[in-house]
């Protein structure tokens, strides 16, 4: 006896996260680090050309201050508040219960504890660059 066997069912996977909302904030998020990372790379080129000596750090520092290099970092700060945005937005599903006072401290004020915290934050490293450069 000849029994044709079918291959098993392979769900079509292309476009998986076009399908729901949830899912293309998801990977929305996911393509943001990858801003995180090009400015990483950005910084560590600073670091070496620092190492390297005045002129090739006064260099880099003139690169930076290019029509390309400024679109780059507007569109890699943009992609920032987006990541910090999305993040922020999960924090609280993320972190442990944590209550005060007997109650569950609400997702709202976690939310609102890390904005807080990244614009303190943002406001000293500005205030010090400030003041390195006075």
């Amino acid at each position: 006896m000849n029994v044709k066997r079918h291959p098993p069912y392979r769900r079509p996977m292309t476009g998986w996260w076009k399908r729901d909302p949830f899912f293309m904030r998801y990977m929305l998020r996911e393509t943001t680090a990858f801003a995180v990372a090009a400015y990483a790379i950005v910084l560590c080129v600073g670091v070496v050309r620092l190492a390297q000596g005045e002129a090739a750090w006064n260099g880099w520092l003139q690169a930076l201050r290019s029509p390309l290099s400024l679109l780059l970092h507007l569109v890699l700060l943009i992609a920032f508040v987006i990541h910090a945005y999305s993040w922020f937005q999960i924090m609280p599903k993320t972190l442990p219960m944590i209550k005060m006072g007997g109650e569950q401290v609400s997702a709202g004020a976690i939310q609102r504890t890390g904005w807080s915290a990244a614009a303190i934050a943002t406001v000293l490293v500005l205030a010090l660059a400030a003041w390195w450069q006075s």
